[in-house]
This record gives structure tokens, C-alpha cells and sequence, in this order.
């Protein structure tokens, strides 16, 4: 069997960063455990905001909490009211003796197709509402290959299918991924739907071209 390496692992030096930026040498797995903590329940309070990824940075005793959206409407809110809701929220998680200070900053993205994460998201959301497994995966990969920069997509489905009693895997690709180039910018995503049979699993895969530095 080959060995399968998550494609942001494997281009951490090249292209990719890490998604907490800090160093902590007393209380490491504290602060590990909080940024845990902090993007479980960003990823919950904002279950509808198509929120791609949550990084968070630590300098000086302050925290900078970046969210990144496809819907960034949803987050901010009227005035910037839900923002401040959940900043505050933010604070009562780490505690305010530990952080001086704590920023919130949303970003936007503004095509959801470019995005793996929200794709995979996209395909979750068609399983739980009973579509046809291959015709999501049909319609994804169309969609997908429409947008501009993408030059290949893979996605991959696992579960009880279609209400199926054995579990199986399903997959499409269309266009180039070359998973193993380190200069290829892949893009992956992974999402899960909660279906009345169970749990499917769904993931992504996307090429935008290669970098030369």
C-alpha cells in the first residue's frame, strides 16, 4: 500500500504555514490545548458561516484569532455586534490575567470553488439532504474545474452510501493532480456529513498550478 501524506504536511516548507503561529516553552501543551479549544468552538457557533480555516497568533500576550469565510456577513453581524460576541467569548476561554488583549479579524473568500475545504462542505451538505452520492460527486467536479485556476480535482467520498448495509468508497478526478510534486499548490479539504445511516466522510483534493521561487 503507498503511504498517503496530508498534501499541507508535506509542503509545510515550501508553501505552506503552520495554522498556530507561537512559541511557548513553560506551558506548551496549555496553549496547545486552548488553540484547541478556541477553534472547536468557533467551528461550532459558526456551523453556517462556511468557515474554511482558523488560525491564531500569539504575541506578547495578545491573541490574534483569524477567521477565514465564505460568508463573513454571517460572523460580523449588524455593526459588528456578533464579532464582539464572540471576542468576548474568546476571552472566557483563555481568561483575561492570560491575555492582555484579544483580536478577531474575518476574512473573506470570495469564491467558494477555489476553496477545498468549502467544496467538501459543499458535498456534506448535498449527502445530508439525500442526494444521489454520484451525482454530487458529478456536479462538484463540474462546478470546480469551472472556476478559474483550477487545473485538477479529486473527491472522495467514504460511508454508508445511499443508505447502503456495507460501507464502501467512491472517487472522481478530473484534470492534473500531481500529490507528490512539492512546488504543486494543492489545496485539501475534509468535511463530514452526518447522515441518518451514519457518518460519510468527504474529502478533496485540488491543483492550482505549480510555484517556482
Amino acid at each position: 500500500m503507498a503511504h498517503k501524506v496530508h498534501p499541507k504536511a508535506f509542503r509545510m516548507k515550501e508553501m505552506k504555514d503552520w495554522s498556530s503561529r507561537w512559541i511557548e516553552k513553560k506551558n506548551y501543551a496549555k496553549t496547545l490545548q486552548e488553540d484547541f479549544v478556541i477553534r472547536e468552538f468557533l467551528l461550532k457557533k459558526l456551523k453556517e458561516a462556511s468557515v474554511e480555516s482558523i488560525d491564531i497568533e500569539r504575541i506578547l500576550g495578545k491573541i490574534m484569532v483569524i477567521v477565514t469565510s465564505g460568508r463573513p456577513g454571517l460572523i460580523i453581524g449588524r455593526a459588528g455586534a456578533g464579532i464582539e460576541i464572540l471576542r468576548k467569548s474568546i476571552e472566557g476561554i483563555v481568561g483575561k490575567a492570560k491575555a492582555k488583549e484579544v483580536r478577531l479579524e474575518v476574512r473573506e473568500i470570495k469564491n467558494p470553488w477555489e476553496s477545498a475545504t468549502l467544496t467538501a462542505q459543499f458535498v456534506a451538505q448535498q449527502l445530508e439532504k439525500r442526494m444521489p452520492p454520484r451525482r454530487v460527486l458529478k456536479q462538484t467536479l463540474q462546478k470546480a474545474m469551472a472556476t478559474k485556476g483550477i487545473e485538477g480535482v479529486k473527491v472522495e467520498i467514504a460511508g454508508r452510501l445511499g443508505g447502503a448495509e456495507i460501507a464502501r468508497r467512491e472517487w472522481l478526478k478530473l484534470g492534473r493532480l500531481p500529490l507528490a510534486t512539492l512546488r504543486a499548490r494543492i489545496d485539501y479539504g475534509f468535511a463530514e456529513a452526518l447522515t441518518t445511516f451514519g457518518t460519510i466522510g468527504v474529502k478533496v483534493w485540488m491543483f492550482k498550478g505549480e510555484e517556482f521561487k
